[in-house]
């Protein structure tokens, strides 16, 4: 099946955020969402990752502008717009996306998540945010993390275990996983590889990897993990001008 890139288009208050000073990364140069997702489209892109942030952190809502935007491309688009329940998932499928990323806030109502993975089927993936907590002892704890979750998930927004809610996931038959440590998140740091191995080692569902991305070389170390983990989400790094969504493409094709 190959690997699949997504470039990313954070939307908040109608407007990109990440992009420093008008067109690093070739996504186009007004800032707006329609120009730099049909950048995105016409550097070579199968898929775009299209979030709402402004949805996610509970404060408005970018739908009308997002709708536009994937009536317009000729491409796949994944939605990530602050998904927690029945209304905001109506909401995320009635843009006419082609697959909807349930927020890991979702995840507080374990129950509503497994009754709506076995529902949708490849229509929906499941977000998972997770902080790796290192003990005194040495070993290490993954906990999943609410970002922009809503105050009753608790102050640090600690959502439990990520392997206990990845089997209940699995039984329910998650289609997908967007995995993000969200300490690299934006950081221009690296990818966190050993959560990946562990995370493809864990299940045999197929599972997207966010956050970190750098280089080239991240996209291929990622590449030799597992075959489960087939496509990336790159944002921060074409938006900083570290690659070319083209010359992304043609390595991970090359590889």
């Amino acid at each position: 099946m190959g690997f699949t890139l997504l470039p990313a288009v954070d939307v908040a208050d109608g407007r990109v955020v990440g992009i420093p000073g008008g067109e690093p990364g070739r996504a186009g140069g007004d800032g707006s969402p329609m120009s730099v997702a049909l950048g995105w489209q016409a550097d070579g892109a199968g898929w775009v990752h299209l979030v709402d942030l402004d949805a996610a952190f509970e404060r408005g809502s970018n739908q009308e502008l997002l709708e536009a935007v994937i009536g317009v491309l000729d491409i796949d688009v994944e939605l990530s717009a602050g998904v927690r329940d029945d209304t905001t998932l109506s909401r995320a499928l009635a843009t006419g996306c082609q697959r909807v990323i349930i927020s890991a806030a979702a995840l507080v109502d374990i129950a509503w998540c497994t009754r709506t993975v076995a529902a949708y089927a490849d229509r929906v993936a499941v977000g998972l945010d997770v902080r790796v907590v290192e003990q005194p002892d040495g070993t290490r704890r993954h906990r999943l993390h609410a970002r922009g979750a809503p105050a009753d998930t608790g102050d640090l927004g600690d959502l439990g275990d990520l392997w206990d809610t990845l089997t209940s996931l699995d039984r329910a038959g998650c289609a997908r996983y967007v995995v993000t440590d969200i300490t690299k998140d934006g950081m221009l740091r690296g990818p966190n590889i050993d959560l990946y191995h562990d995370v493809t080692s864990a299940t045999a569902t197929p599972v997207t990897a966010s956050g970190g991305i750098t280089t080239i070389d991240d996209l291929h170390a990622l590449m030799t993990i597992n075959a489960s983990l087939d496509s990336a989400i790159v944002g921060a790094a074409l938006h900083a001008g570290r690659f070319t969504l083209p010359d992304a493409l043609t390595a991970t094709r090359l590889t």
